[in-house]
């Protein structure tokens, strides 16, 4: 049983209808401080309206979203981003044709309020150019500090996008399928990537491969049709018939 000062985020009832079709229904979420927690589920869970809920591109039909102990039902993206509840994409969009460590740097520029630095001394710039070397050495990217995003291979950068999510020193990211599209060795690097924030942050990624979160995740969420279907760590969810039916069998798809 978690301790009410674990929890840094909580939903309620979390509820989200479309036109009648209920996508998110009564999910009960609750994210110990300091964890890596995964939802996941087969295509047409829920999912992703799920993450979208909780970082407020959409607004829930019920329910209430709890961060640090907050109420944050009613706030806007950017709102919440500022509290320090972080989805990748939120401050990620990586400009292709600009440098690993320019785009690095205009993510810390985004943090000093929003104001893009173009016009200040040269001592300004070193001083976010020494933070932003920082970060890209933090997650494995220093000799690709003056390389062009667009020329990156594809897993480095997906790296890149948490370089500059992590430019905004968030409590909390939200990472949508960090793995997607990957193969074996940037699985791995991501994986170690996302192991190592754990000692400041805490994580809930979106995976659809239980595979990948086996060795990852302290907990599980399996959500399938909308509501959640199972809970626990990984072998408490992938020993679970229901979780295998919806995987395996007609619940696929």
């Amino acid at each position: 049983m978690l301790v009410r000062s674990e929890i840094v985020l909580e939903t309620e009832d979390l509820t989200k209808e479309f036109a009648g079709f209920v996508a998110v229904r009564a999910i009960n979420l609750r994210v110990a401080r300091g964890t890596i927690h995964a939802l996941i589920g087969p295509n047409g869970a829920g999912k992703t309206t799920c993450f979208n809920l909780l970082s407020k591109f959409l607004s829930p039909t019920r329910g209430r979203i709890a961060f640090d102990g907050r109420d944050i039902t009613a706030l806007q993206p950017a709102e919440v981003a500022r509290l320090g509840l972080v989805r990748s994409f939120q401050i990620s969009a990586v400009f292709p044709h600009l440098t690993v460590l320019e785009n690095v740097r205009i993510a810390l520029q985004r943090v000093r309020g929003g104001s893009f630095d173009f016009w200040r001394s040269k001592r300004v710039l070193r001083a976010l150019d020494d933070r932003a070397m920082a970060i890209i050495n933090d997650v494995g990217l220093g000799p690709y500090a003056d390389s062009l995003a667009v020329e990156l291979p594809y897993g480095r950068k997906r790296v890149l996008e948490i370089a500059t999510t992590l430019a905004l020193d968030p409590e909390m990211l939200l990472l949508d399928e960090p793995m997607a599209g990957m193969g074996h060795d940037d699985i791995g690097r991501i994986s170690a990537l996302i192991k190592s924030l754990t000692d400041k942050r805490t994580v809930l990624m979106v995976e659809h491969n239980l595979s990948v979160v086996a060795n990852l995740c302290d907990r599980i969420t399996v959500m399938t049709r909308g509501h959640v279907l199972a809970e626990g760590d990984y072998k408490t969810v992938s020993e679970d018939p229901a979780v295998r039916e919806a995987y395996l069998g007609t619940g696929h798809g």
